[in-house]
């Protein structure tokens, strides 16, 4: 993975189409942490077949 700081959710969505790394960190702990393509508003699973039933708190660009 990356090296880049997690950016809020809350702060700024990703850009529409981007593939991210994602996580839930929250007072339970970080969890959920996969790379997830943002789509209109929903987070997909990279081949855009589903979207995941969460929203999270975190995300960060991939490095290529």
């Amino acid at each position: 993975m990356t090296n880049v700081e997690w950016i809020p959710i809350i702060e700024r969505p990703p850009a529409p189409n981007a593939l991210v790394e994602t996580k839930i960190a929250d007072e339970k702990g970080v969890r959920n942490c996969y790379e997830l393509v943002y789509h209109r508003g929903l987070f997909w699973i990279p081949d855009m077949s589903m979207y995941v039933y969460y929203t999270p708190t975190h995300w960060r660009p991939i490095k290529e």
